[in-house]
């Protein structure tokens, strides 16, 4: 009976060894975030004006990573082991992911591999505006990541309903997936005009501007993936997957692009809410009588 008894009972040695492992498994999809932005990196370098395709599995890689960037947080919210480490390594991860490889992305396939307009100058300058705006994409991506770290309860300018249904500034994440869409869309062929290039120009430069700024971007934090009736979201996701399978450049391009006006939608909105609100009635005292 002893025996048996203690046969029944956890081992604690074994319980702690379990929650280790879950401990990992989040950090095992940072690692893959992290291993794909490190391979677009290596695809941007390899990429010439003649193996152009090297730049659209960049563009890829960065699309498989914005999936594990969205999958180690959510484990980690469903197995309860969300820690400091996994945060700090998460947020050094999306830096190289999201904030280098893109800026990279963006200025070899809109600039550097851009074929000689007939101003040489004008080309070199356009290519060195080009590294501007990537690097000022990159470093408002950074400071996107520094501001979401440090604050704890960050509020849009454009409130709109309460709770974490909203992120405050488009995240990195889809910044980067706004550059790796447009590139897959065009299957990693550069830009072939200055006037294009200025268009991309000013596309790289406004991302930024959404990253780092107070506007809204819904988060999909309220999708239930527990639910006991997830029927409907089983088989939304199985449309997904095989929608991206067969028609992934213009689905990934029409989808980055309309998350990306949505903010500017939300804005907008709530501007001319704001303005059609009438203003306050002004506020009467009544004048202090003397004698």
């Amino acid at each position: 009976m002893s025996n048996q008894a203690t046969g029944s009972m956890p081992n604690p040695g074994r319980r702690r060894r379990m929650q280790k492992g879950l401990y990992i498994l989040p950090s095992l999809f940072t690692t893959g975030n992290m291993a794909a932005g490190f391979y677009a990196i290596l695809e941007v370098l390899h990429a010439t004006a003649l193996t152009f395709w090297h730049l659209d599995n960049a563009a890829i890689a960065i699309g498989f990573a914005v999936l594990f960037d969205g999958l180690d947080g959510r484990v980690a919210r469903m197995t309860g082991t969300s820690s400091d480490f996994g945060r700090e390594l998460d947020s050094l991860a999306d830096v190289i992911t999201f904030g280098v490889a893109p800026a990279m992305l963006a200025w070899t396939w809109g600039f550097h591999l851009m074929l000689p307009v007939a101003l040489t100058d004008w080309n070199i300058k356009l290519t060195q505006l080009g590294a501007i705006a990537s690097f000022l994409f990159l470093m408002a991506g950074a400071s996107r990541l520094a501001r979401f770290n440090i604050t704890t309860n960050a509020q849009p300018s454009n409130p709109g309903r309460p709770g974490k249904k909203y992120f405050v500034g488009m995240p990195i994440p889809a910044g980067a997936g706004v550059i790796a869409a447009v590139v897959h869309f065009q299957a990693g062929a550069p830009l072939q005009s200055w006037y294009t290039a200025m268009t991309w120009l000013a596309m790289v430069a406004a991302v930024g501007y959404l990253m780092v700024s107070t506007w809204r971007f819904y988060s999909f934090k309220d999708i239930d993936f527990g639910s006991r009736r997830p029927f409907r979201l089983i088989i939304l996701l199985a449309a997904l997957i095989a929608a991206i399978k067969y028609f992934s450049r213009p689905l990934l391009f029409a989808v980055a692009l309309l998350y990306m006006f949505s903010g500017v939608f939300w804005r907008l909105k709530w501007m001319f809410r704001r303005r059609k609100q009438p203003p306050p009635p002004p506020i009467y005292r009544e004048a202090s009588q003397t004698s």
